[in-house]
Protein backbone atom coordinates (compact mmCIF):
# COMPACT_ATOMS: atom_id res chain seq x y z
CA UNK A 1 0.00 0.00 0.00
CA UNK A 2 1.11 3.96 -0.49
CA UNK A 3 2.17 5.98 1.92
CA UNK A 4 0.66 9.10 3.06
CA UNK A 5 2.65 10.90 0.66
CA UNK A 6 2.45 8.59 -2.35
CA UNK A 7 -1.03 9.09 -1.56
CA UNK A 8 -2.18 12.61 -1.43
CA UNK A 9 0.90 12.96 -4.39
CA UNK A 10 -2.25 10.88 -6.34
CA UNK A 11 -4.87 12.39 -5.46
CA UNK A 12 -3.20 15.96 -6.61
CA UNK A 13 -2.21 13.90 -9.42
CA UNK A 14 -5.80 13.39 -10.22
CA UNK A 15 -7.40 16.72 -9.21
CA UNK A 16 -4.95 18.54 -12.09
CA UNK A 17 -6.52 16.82 -14.82
CA UNK A 18 -9.05 18.74 -16.50
CA UNK A 19 -12.76 17.53 -16.41
CA UNK A 20 -13.62 16.06 -19.47
CA UNK A 21 -17.62 15.76 -18.56
CA UNK A 22 -20.57 18.57 -20.14
CA UNK A 23 -20.70 20.55 -22.76
CA UNK A 24 -18.49 22.47 -25.46
CA UNK A 25 -17.00 25.68 -24.16
CA UNK A 26 -16.48 28.78 -26.67
CA UNK A 27 -16.66 25.22 -29.14
CA UNK A 28 -14.21 23.27 -27.83
CA UNK A 29 -15.39 19.84 -26.98
CA UNK A 30 -15.11 18.47 -22.45
CA UNK A 31 -12.53 15.96 -24.06
CA UNK A 32 -10.39 18.47 -25.70
CA UNK A 33 -10.27 21.33 -22.83
CA UNK A 34 -6.93 22.13 -21.90
CA UNK A 35 -5.08 19.70 -23.76
CA UNK A 36 -2.15 21.65 -25.01
CA UNK A 37 0.24 22.78 -23.02
CA UNK A 38 2.45 25.64 -24.92
CA UNK A 39 5.96 24.50 -24.93
CA UNK A 40 7.50 27.63 -26.68
CA UNK A 41 9.74 28.44 -24.62
CA UNK A 42 10.97 25.37 -24.31
CA UNK A 43 11.98 24.58 -27.76
CA UNK A 44 15.13 23.45 -29.44
CA UNK A 45 17.12 26.35 -30.56
CA UNK A 46 17.89 30.01 -30.37
CA UNK A 47 16.40 31.42 -26.78
CA UNK A 48 12.54 32.11 -27.02
CA UNK A 49 12.16 35.94 -26.58
CA UNK A 50 9.42 36.13 -23.26
CA UNK A 51 7.59 39.16 -24.56
CA UNK A 52 6.79 37.66 -27.30
CA UNK A 53 6.02 34.17 -26.40
CA UNK A 54 3.62 35.52 -23.49
CA UNK A 55 2.04 37.77 -25.87
CA UNK A 56 1.13 34.97 -28.31
CA UNK A 57 -0.14 32.47 -25.54
CA UNK A 58 -2.05 35.24 -23.86
CA UNK A 59 -3.27 35.91 -27.16
CA UNK A 60 -4.60 32.52 -28.08
CA UNK A 61 -6.13 32.12 -25.08
CA UNK A 62 -8.36 34.88 -25.65
CA UNK A 63 -9.10 33.48 -29.29
CA UNK A 64 -11.64 31.37 -30.73
CA UNK A 65 -10.55 27.78 -29.40
CA UNK A 66 -8.43 29.10 -26.34
CA UNK A 67 -10.35 26.22 -24.47
CA UNK A 68 -7.84 23.71 -25.87
CA UNK A 69 -4.99 25.64 -24.25
CA UNK A 70 -3.73 24.00 -20.55
CA UNK A 71 -0.33 25.51 -19.16
CA UNK A 72 2.30 27.74 -20.40
CA UNK A 73 5.72 25.65 -20.09
CA UNK A 74 8.50 28.00 -18.22
CA UNK A 75 11.69 27.12 -17.49
CA UNK A 76 12.66 27.40 -13.94
CA UNK A 77 15.69 29.68 -14.78
CA UNK A 78 13.52 32.14 -16.28
CA UNK A 79 10.29 32.34 -14.25
CA UNK A 80 11.06 36.00 -13.35
CA UNK A 81 11.46 37.18 -16.52
CA UNK A 82 7.61 35.98 -16.86
CA UNK A 83 6.94 37.43 -13.62
CA UNK A 84 7.86 40.50 -14.60
CA UNK A 85 6.32 40.43 -17.97
CA UNK A 86 2.62 39.47 -16.45
CA UNK A 87 3.25 42.38 -14.27
CA UNK A 88 3.11 44.94 -16.89
CA UNK A 89 -0.29 42.73 -18.53
CA UNK A 90 -2.12 42.67 -15.87
CA UNK A 91 -3.78 39.26 -17.11
CA UNK A 92 -7.92 38.85 -16.15
CA UNK A 93 -6.81 35.73 -13.84
CA UNK A 94 -3.47 34.05 -12.80
CA UNK A 95 -1.68 32.05 -15.91
CA UNK A 96 -1.34 28.14 -15.11
CA UNK A 97 1.93 27.14 -15.47
CA UNK A 98 4.37 23.74 -16.26
CA UNK A 99 8.18 23.96 -14.33
CA UNK A 100 10.17 23.02 -16.57
CA UNK A 101 13.43 22.36 -14.22
CA UNK A 102 16.29 23.38 -15.66
CA UNK A 103 18.54 24.18 -12.86
CA UNK A 104 18.26 21.05 -10.50
CA UNK A 105 16.20 19.88 -8.09
CA UNK A 106 17.50 22.30 -5.71
CA UNK A 107 16.47 25.83 -7.64
CA UNK A 108 12.95 23.97 -7.48
CA UNK A 109 11.87 25.64 -4.05
CA UNK A 110 12.91 29.02 -4.84
CA UNK A 111 10.84 29.04 -7.70
CA UNK A 112 7.72 27.92 -6.40
CA UNK A 113 8.38 30.65 -3.33
CA UNK A 114 7.86 33.13 -5.94
CA UNK A 115 5.00 32.03 -7.54
CA UNK A 116 3.19 31.68 -4.31
CA UNK A 117 4.11 35.41 -3.88
CA UNK A 118 2.36 35.76 -7.00
CA UNK A 119 -0.70 33.89 -6.79
CA UNK A 120 -2.71 36.44 -8.45
CA UNK A 121 -0.28 36.08 -11.98
CA UNK A 122 0.48 32.21 -11.81
CA UNK A 123 -0.71 29.05 -11.10
CA UNK A 124 1.78 26.32 -10.73
CA UNK A 125 0.08 23.15 -11.77
CA UNK A 126 2.99 20.80 -12.13
CA UNK A 127 7.38 20.49 -11.91
CA UNK A 128 8.01 18.84 -14.94
CA UNK A 129 11.77 16.91 -15.12
CA UNK A 130 13.98 14.72 -16.63
CA UNK A 131 16.04 11.61 -15.33
CA UNK A 132 17.68 9.04 -16.06
CA UNK A 133 15.96 5.68 -17.78
CA UNK A 134 17.06 3.76 -14.74
CA UNK A 135 15.28 5.83 -12.01
CA UNK A 136 15.87 4.90 -8.83
CA UNK A 137 13.55 5.33 -5.73
CA UNK A 138 16.42 7.39 -3.87
CA UNK A 139 16.44 10.07 -6.95
CA UNK A 140 12.23 9.98 -6.87
CA UNK A 141 12.42 10.47 -3.21
CA UNK A 142 14.62 13.96 -3.85
CA UNK A 143 11.76 14.61 -5.76
CA UNK A 144 9.45 14.44 -3.30
CA UNK A 145 11.39 16.49 -1.13
CA UNK A 146 11.54 19.34 -3.16
CA UNK A 147 8.24 19.26 -5.17
CA UNK A 148 5.32 20.17 -2.70
CA UNK A 149 2.16 17.69 -2.52
CA UNK A 150 -0.56 19.93 -4.17
CA UNK A 151 1.93 20.27 -7.32
CA UNK A 152 2.17 17.33 -9.55
CA UNK A 153 5.71 16.24 -10.32
CA UNK A 154 6.17 14.92 -14.36
CA UNK A 155 9.22 13.10 -14.48
CA UNK A 156 10.73 11.72 -17.76
CA UNK A 157 12.80 8.61 -17.64
CA UNK A 158 14.89 8.76 -20.92
CA UNK A 159 15.07 6.39 -23.19
CA UNK A 160 18.09 4.79 -25.17
CA UNK A 161 17.91 5.58 -28.90
CA UNK A 162 17.35 1.37 -29.20
CA UNK A 163 14.04 0.29 -29.64
CA UNK A 164 12.40 -1.98 -26.79
CA UNK A 165 14.81 -1.46 -24.00
CA UNK A 166 13.45 -3.08 -21.28
CA UNK A 167 15.15 -1.03 -18.36
CA UNK A 168 13.48 2.05 -19.81
CA UNK A 169 10.09 0.57 -19.02
CA UNK A 170 11.17 -0.34 -15.83
CA UNK A 171 12.01 3.18 -15.23
CA UNK A 172 8.35 4.48 -16.18
CA UNK A 173 6.95 1.61 -13.62
CA UNK A 174 9.31 3.21 -11.00
CA UNK A 175 7.73 6.96 -11.49
CA UNK A 176 4.15 5.39 -11.54
CA UNK A 177 4.69 3.30 -8.89
CA UNK A 178 6.21 6.36 -6.90
CA UNK A 179 3.45 7.81 -7.20
CA UNK A 180 4.46 10.63 -10.05
CA UNK A 181 3.38 11.41 -13.70
CA UNK A 182 5.06 10.00 -15.98
CA UNK A 183 6.46 12.03 -19.50
CA UNK A 184 6.61 10.57 -22.71
CA UNK A 185 8.77 12.22 -24.96
CA UNK A 186 7.89 11.92 -28.28
CA UNK A 187 10.43 13.43 -30.93
CA UNK A 188 13.02 15.77 -31.05
CA UNK A 189 16.30 16.72 -33.47
CA UNK A 190 17.46 13.16 -34.32
CA UNK A 191 16.11 10.41 -35.64
CA UNK A 192 16.82 8.30 -32.70
CA UNK A 193 14.26 11.14 -30.09
CA UNK A 194 11.10 9.49 -32.04
CA UNK A 195 9.82 6.32 -30.12
CA UNK A 196 8.83 3.18 -32.10
CA UNK A 197 5.13 2.39 -32.29
CA UNK A 198 6.64 -0.98 -30.22
CA UNK A 199 7.86 1.92 -27.20
CA UNK A 200 4.96 4.06 -27.39
CA UNK A 201 2.45 0.92 -27.07
CA UNK A 202 4.40 -0.44 -24.50
CA UNK A 203 4.73 2.91 -22.13
CA UNK A 204 0.50 3.46 -22.93
CA UNK A 205 0.14 -0.08 -21.63
CA UNK A 206 1.86 0.24 -18.51
CA UNK A 207 0.45 3.05 -17.50
CA UNK A 208 -2.90 2.91 -18.70
CA UNK A 209 -3.14 -0.42 -16.82
CA UNK A 210 -1.92 1.07 -13.72
CA UNK A 211 -4.58 3.98 -14.02
CA UNK A 212 -1.83 6.84 -13.82
CA UNK A 213 -1.98 9.93 -15.89
CA UNK A 214 0.67 10.86 -18.67
CA UNK A 215 2.16 13.88 -20.30
CA UNK A 216 3.19 13.75 -23.75
CA UNK A 217 5.90 16.18 -25.18
CA UNK A 218 7.68 17.31 -27.98
CA UNK A 219 7.41 15.82 -31.48
CA UNK A 220 3.68 15.82 -31.88
CA UNK A 221 3.95 18.56 -34.34
CA UNK A 222 -0.02 17.58 -36.09
CA UNK A 223 -2.85 15.40 -34.55
CA UNK A 224 -2.39 12.67 -37.64
CA UNK A 225 0.58 10.51 -37.59
CA UNK A 226 2.54 11.74 -40.73
CA UNK A 227 6.29 11.75 -42.18
CA UNK A 228 7.65 15.16 -42.10
CA UNK A 229 9.20 15.61 -45.67
CA UNK A 230 11.92 18.12 -45.02
CA UNK A 231 13.37 15.48 -42.22
CA UNK A 232 12.25 12.10 -42.98
CA UNK A 233 11.16 11.53 -39.85
CA UNK A 234 7.84 10.37 -39.14
CA UNK A 235 5.94 11.62 -36.21
CA UNK A 236 3.63 10.33 -34.25
CA UNK A 237 -0.33 12.19 -34.13
CA UNK A 238 -0.96 13.52 -30.85
CA UNK A 239 -4.65 12.48 -31.89
CA UNK A 240 -3.66 8.37 -32.28
CA UNK A 241 -2.17 9.10 -29.04
CA UNK A 242 -5.89 9.97 -27.81
CA UNK A 243 -7.41 7.08 -29.64
CA UNK A 244 -4.75 5.08 -28.80
CA UNK A 245 -5.36 5.15 -24.95
CA UNK A 246 -9.10 4.99 -25.72
CA UNK A 247 -8.42 1.74 -26.95
CA UNK A 248 -6.13 0.42 -24.09
CA UNK A 249 -9.16 1.44 -21.43
CA UNK A 250 -11.62 -0.08 -23.75
CA UNK A 251 -9.20 -3.75 -23.93
CA UNK A 252 -10.66 -6.64 -22.11
CA UNK A 253 -9.65 -9.83 -20.42
CA UNK A 254 -7.34 -11.37 -22.62
CA UNK A 255 -6.88 -9.07 -25.51
CA UNK A 256 -3.78 -8.22 -27.00
CA UNK A 257 -3.50 -4.60 -25.00
CA UNK A 258 -0.23 -3.56 -26.86
CA UNK A 259 -1.26 -4.63 -30.46
CA UNK A 260 -5.01 -2.55 -30.40
CA UNK A 261 -2.65 0.17 -29.19
CA UNK A 262 -0.31 -0.20 -31.88
CA UNK A 263 -3.04 -0.32 -34.38
CA UNK A 264 -4.45 2.87 -33.14
CA UNK A 265 -0.87 4.68 -33.51
CA UNK A 266 -0.05 3.64 -36.67
CA UNK A 267 -3.47 5.44 -38.51
CA UNK A 268 -2.90 7.53 -40.76
CA UNK A 269 -6.54 8.91 -41.41
CA UNK A 270 -7.67 11.71 -39.49
CA UNK A 271 -10.79 11.75 -40.26
CA UNK A 272 -11.24 7.49 -39.35
CA UNK A 273 -9.28 8.54 -35.80
CA UNK A 274 -11.71 11.94 -35.08
CA UNK A 275 -14.71 9.71 -35.59
CA UNK A 276 -13.54 7.33 -33.09
CA UNK A 277 -13.11 9.99 -30.24
CA UNK A 278 -16.55 11.72 -31.04
CA UNK A 279 -18.15 8.42 -30.95
CA UNK A 280 -16.78 7.66 -26.98
CA UNK A 281 -19.44 8.23 -24.48
CA UNK A 282 -19.31 10.99 -21.91
CA UNK A 283 -18.18 8.48 -19.02
CA UNK A 284 -14.93 6.68 -21.64
CA UNK A 285 -13.69 10.25 -22.64
CA UNK A 286 -13.79 11.48 -18.59
CA UNK A 287 -11.99 8.09 -17.94
CA UNK A 288 -9.54 9.43 -21.27
CA UNK A 289 -8.64 12.45 -19.68
CA UNK A 290 -8.13 11.16 -16.27
CA UNK A 291 -5.58 8.91 -18.20
CA UNK A 292 -4.26 11.33 -21.03
CA UNK A 293 -3.48 14.86 -18.97
CA UNK A 294 -1.99 16.71 -22.09
CA UNK A 295 0.75 17.30 -24.96
CA UNK A 296 3.30 19.73 -24.73
CA UNK A 297 3.40 21.98 -28.29
CA UNK A 298 5.86 25.05 -29.35
CA UNK A 299 3.03 26.20 -31.76
CA UNK A 300 0.02 25.62 -29.24
CA UNK A 301 -2.37 27.79 -31.23
CA UNK A 302 -2.05 26.01 -34.47
CA UNK A 303 -4.19 23.03 -33.61
CA UNK A 304 -7.35 24.60 -33.44
CA UNK A 305 -7.62 24.93 -37.78
CA UNK A 306 -6.60 21.24 -37.58
CA UNK A 307 -9.44 19.87 -35.32
CA UNK A 308 -11.59 22.54 -37.21
CA UNK A 309 -10.92 20.16 -40.44
CA UNK A 310 -11.13 16.99 -38.58
CA UNK A 311 -14.58 18.28 -37.28
CA UNK A 312 -13.95 17.89 -33.76
CA UNK A 313 -14.44 21.41 -33.22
Amino acid sequence: MPGPRRTERYRALVSTVPEAGGAPVDGVPPVLRAIVDDAALVAEGPRPDMATVVDAHLAARAGDVGGLLGSLVVPVSRISELVAQLVKRRPAGPMPIALAVDTGLGGVPKALSLTSSRAALLDPRTVEMPAPHDVDTVWLERVTEFVPEEVVAVVEPRRPDAEGSADWLAGVRRVVDHGCRPKLRCGGGRAGAFPGVHDVAGFLALVVGAGRSFTASIGLQAAVRHTDPDTGFTHHGWLNLLVATLRAQAAGPGEDTEERIGEALRVTDGAALAAELAAADSAAAVRLRSLFSSFGSTAAASHGAELARLGLL
